[in-house]
């Protein structure tokens, strides 16, 4: 009977680590700090956790301190978009079921009321998105009149971006369009000659789709030794930037734009 109650919560904590450790992934976390925060939470329970992460999937196995029985779990990541709100929260919950030795079923509520969290605006983030845009052009010594068709662009194009990955289009699509769609509005800069800087807005219009996140994590990872997961972050990575050139390609070929 002590065996079946044994196995069933180590079921238990399996199931809630491949839900939270799929939370973390999804939003951006870096794979070490998704690996320690479970083996905190496992230990504070009294069970350690051994988990393999990869690109879109991964394994938990959840053991006793005896090591002697073990209930492995298999999830699968998919991706929620960036949010350093939710990264946090779920964080400070590894923690607080450490410090405060939560049981299961708090943790659960503190969980799902983590993951439910609205989101911010869909307007405010695009509008956020392009002033920022915007202020790189100028830091790139952009004039204010590329200032303006950079934010312009950016807000049409993250727009389109947003949309796409609603409708669940491929990630490499969505890219390769939202560069494209960015940098032809840009162009009108050096087609109607509106400003002095056109090849500075077209060049900028794009910087909002690089994927700085993945990058930096990926090569994080590679430096705590998770090989598989930060190779394959940078090599997701190093395709949406191809995405990227090619969309900025396109319109450099059809608007006729020499950058040489």
């Amino acid at each position: 009977m002590a065996e079946i109650d044994l196995h069933h919560q180590l079921k238990e904590v399996s199931r809630f680590l491949i839900d939270y450790a799929a939370s973390s992934m999804s939003v951006g976390m870096q794979t070490s700090r998704v690996v320690r925060n479970s083996e905190r939470i496992a230990a504070a329970w009294g069970f350690c956790c051994d988990a393999s992460i990869f690109r879109n999937s991964f394994i938990v196995t959840v053991w006793d301190t005896g090591r002697e029985h073990s209930y492995s779990s298999v999830g699968n990541i998919k991706s929620l978009g960036l949010n350093f709100q939710i990264n946090a929260a779920l964080c400070r919950l590894s923690w607080e079921i450490y410090d405060q030795q939560l049981p299961m079923e708090q943790a659960k509520e503190k969980y799902l009321d983590i993951v439910r969290t609205p989101r911010e605006s869909r307007w405010l983030v695009i509008i956020l998105v392009s002033l920022a845009n915007a202020a790189f052009c100028r830091l790139f010594k952009g004039d204010f009149v590329a200032m303006g068709i950079v934010c312009v662009a950016t807000f049409v194009g993250f727009y389109v971006k947003q949309t796409l990955q609603h409708r669940h289009w491929n990630e490499f699509a969505v890219w390769t369009i939202s560069a494209f769609i960015a940098s032809m509005i840009a162009s009108l800069d050096y087609t109607f000659h509106l400003g002095t800087t056109s090849d500075i807005a077209v060049a900028t219009s794009v910087l909002f789709l690089i994927p700085g996140v993945p990058l930096i994590n990926g090569i994080m990872d590679l430096i705590d030794g998770h090989i598989l997961s930060g190779t394959s972050r940078l090599i997701n990575a190093s395709m949406l930037i191809v995405c990227i050139a090619i969309g900025l390609t396109i319109t450099l070929r059809l608007a006729r734009i020499d950058v040489l």
